[in-house]
């Protein structure tokens, strides 16, 4: 029993999902994106916005439609200290472990946590899962292949250890020789389909100790073809089963990230996604991408986002609700508790 029983796992899982056991998360871990708007909107290099600027761009956002998600994705640097007492109770707190700083190679990306983060201290202040994004790409060097596995292996064990879900990530990205390379949180320009299901396949893998998925569109989200029954969309529609085929058979749950694209492209992203049996999305720019070009008119930028970015989330919502597979938590472990302490003494 002690090898199945992860009620925190099952519970933190449970407290992300909608009570029909949809997964219906926004995103404001953003780092880069934020930091780059700020900069562009104050005509100053990145490097120079200030901390109250990204501090007041994420209290705006968890303000406006926090109460509205099931799950919202905090990270620990500039979302905590503007956003945590905002947080309503009801709404699940997903949180970042991972650097945002990158160690670009040659061979391909390096990702490492941030700087005295860890699992652990997720846990105790009070998080419902871990999330860990991981730039991917099968084709990279062996020596960044083996550090990013043992990277996100380490972090299952720790998840295991302290019981909490491990929400993860994978980006496909170009190469520093590639003529598309960047280094923004956007598509690659060289993503193909093959790129992103083998990533899934290798760490789909019970190894990895993953609880859920989130998954970025195998093909560019901007470029999707209507659902129309042409030969297009059939082709992208049998990439996106693939997706479901093998989250199925790893019995693990997966949800859709944005990626940057608009609010309209993304509805069709998860139209693609929920007809494979996805669970719902994780969406960040979708949302409050749009509302945010009003800074420093903070004002204007929660009033567009009480409106436009409330609509759109509702507008996914019941997309989810009607299209969107059920996640429920497993506590079929419990059925072989036969006597009183049997729990205590079986907990791992």
């Amino acid at each position: 029993m002690s090898a199945n029983l992860r009620l925190g796992k099952q519970r933190g899982l449970r407290r992300m999902a909608t009570p029909e056991g949809h997964f219906t998360m926004v995103a404001l871990d953003q780092r880069p994106p934020i930091a780059n708007l700020v900069a562009a909107k104050r005509g100053i290099p990145a490097a120079q916005v200030a901390f109250k600027d990204m501090v007041d761009i994420k209290r705006v956002i968890v303000d406006s439609v926090g109460k509205h998600a099931s799950a919202v994705l905090l990270d620990p640097n500039y979302a905590f200290p503007a956003a945590i007492e905002k947080l309503p109770a009801h709404t699940g707190l997903v949180v970042t472990l991972e650097d945002h700083r990158f160690k670009e190679t040659a061979g391909g990306r390096l990702s490492h946590s941030i700087r005295d983060w860890s699992v652990e201290k997720i846990r105790r202040a009070g998080g419902d899962g871990v999330k860990v994004l991981a730039w991917y790409r099968p084709d990279a060097t062996s020596d960044v292949l083996a550090h990013q596995k043992a990277y996100v292996a380490a972090i299952g064990k720790e998840c295991t250890q302290h019981d909490i879900p491990y929400v993860f990530e994978m980006l496909v990205y170009p190469f520093p020789k590639s003529a598309l390379h960047t280094t923004d949180y956007v598509e690659s320009p060289e993503k193909m389909p093959d790129l992103v299901l083998d990533s899934l396949r290798e760490f789909a893998q019970p190894k990895y100790g993953i609880d859920l998925f989130k998954l970025e569109s195998p093909l560019p989200g901007a470029t999707l073809p209507a659902r129309d029954g042409s030969p297009a969309h059939l082709k992208a529609q049998a990439l996106f089963d693939e997706m479901g085929r093998i989250c199925k058979a790893a019995g693990l749950p997966w949800v859709m990230l944005s990626a940057g694209v608009t609010s309209k492209q993304f509805m069709r992203v998860m139209e693609y996604a929920y007809a494979a049996g996805a669970h719902g999305f994780l969406a960040g720019r979708a949302i409050w991408w749009e509302a945010m070009q009003h800074f420093p008119d903070l004002e204007k930028c929660s009033s567009q986002l009480c409106q436009q970015g409330g609509a759109t989330l509702a507008e996914l919502e019941e997309l989810t609700k009607r299209a969107a597979h059920a996640w429920h938590a497993d506590y079929t472990a419990l059925d072989e508790v036969n006597a009183e302490g049997e729990v205590c003494a079986a907990y791992a």
